[in-house]
């Protein structure tokens, strides 16, 4: 990247005061559209939009929109819909993680219990679909549907890994990509479609924000092993207790011998640390090389995605969308 864009990078706080106004109205479109006429529905929708996420999603199709057009009452619509399809996954995800935490406070199924948890996140993922339907825009409900497709898919093949040693770099990259790099590309696509974007623009956007999706979830799984549980938010070393390989342990799992390879097993085998400590595994992840491996790897993509969004013009928006590529690759939770 040119030294002029780098001096130029702004600060997170800074790129959300950017689409401040329109956040606000997003928040504004959650909070009614997630009242439910059975309580425990509201309440644990509103637990988990209270949880103190960084609206990364909805600021995707903010920024995405103003950088190619205008964010008229569509984009914010459609801002809050994506943000509705993500606590949905939460909802499930921590039912079927067997998750305790979520931002640090007890994740939803602790609260109310499993049944509640996925029968509110069913119905969150309906309610998204009611609040798209609104727009009479059958490419954006082409959209939708095939992106909540690709992300039950993931789930499905996530289940299908969990505990499993032998998860090669093809599986873990094709669940990131239906988990996590679809649900950004699919942001920035909608906040192209709904300002009338040209096709090439929305699949340019689509391009940048699927790149920027892969990246974002390595260096989640990086932090997984590298943060602190009062950052993170979570238990370190919570993917590995739970029964997944990651990338930083693929890579490290590639150079290792009989006795670390067998080390790991006891961690997926006992979903905990006892027998093969952390500090061990953080260890050998350093030995091996996973992490730095992972990190280059994560450093591709946002590479990438910078790359892409070099050919649109040269806004307030687009260093606002360059500076969001540098703090997903820079920053510590």
């Amino acid at each position: 990247m040119a030294l002029s864009k780098l001096r130029q990078m702004l600060t997170f706080r800074e790129v959300q005061d950017m689409v401040r106004d329109d956040l606000q109205q997003v928040e504004r479109e959650i909070s009614l559209e997630s009242i439910a006429s059975v309580d425990a529905i509201t309440a644990i929708g509103r637990y988990l939009q209270d949880g103190g996420g960084k609206r990364l999603r909805p600021m995707l199709v903010l920024l995405s929109a103003k950088m190619v057009g205008e964010a008229t009452g569509d984009v914010i619509s459609l801002a809050a819909v994506v943000e509705l399809l993500h606590t949905a996954t939460l909802a499930h995800d921590d039912v079927i993680d067997v998750a305790e935490t979520r931002r640090g406070r007890p994740s939803p199924n602790v609260i109310w219990g499993n049944n509640a948890s996925v029968l509110a996140g069913d119905w969150l993922y309906m309610q998204a679909f009611q609040v798209a339907l609104r727009q009479r825009n059958f490419r954006i409900l082409d959209l939708l549907i095939g992106l909540t497709q690709r992300m039950v898919e993931g789930e499905l093949l996530q289940l299908d890994l969990i505990g499993s040693v032998s998860v090669s770099e093809a599986d873990y990259m094709e669940l990131v990509d239906r988990k996590t790099a679809s649900l950004f590309s699919s942001c920035a696509r909608l906040g192209g479609m709904a300002t009338g974007a040209a096709p090439e623009a929305v699949e340019r956007l689509g391009d940048f924000a699927w790149n920027l999706g892969m990246a974002f979830q390595l260096v989640d799984d990086v932090l997984d092993f590298t943060s602190r549980e009062k950052v993170l938010g979570k238990p370190v070393g919570n993917d590995l207790r739970e029964g997944k390989v990651t990338l930083p342990l693929i890579y490290a799992l590639d150079q290792a011998d009989a006795g670390e390879r067998r080390a790991i097993e006891t961690v997926l085998e006992d979903s905990s640390y006892e027998r093969t400590p952390f500090a061990w595994v953080r260890e050998f992840l350093d030995r091996r090389r996973g992490i730095e491996r992972a990190m280059a790897r994560a450093a591709a993509f946002t590479e990438r995605a910078r790359a892409i969004l070099a050919t649109f013009p040269d806004t307030d928006y687009q260093r606002a969308l360059f500076s969001v590529a540098n703090l997903i690759t820079e920053r510590d939770h």
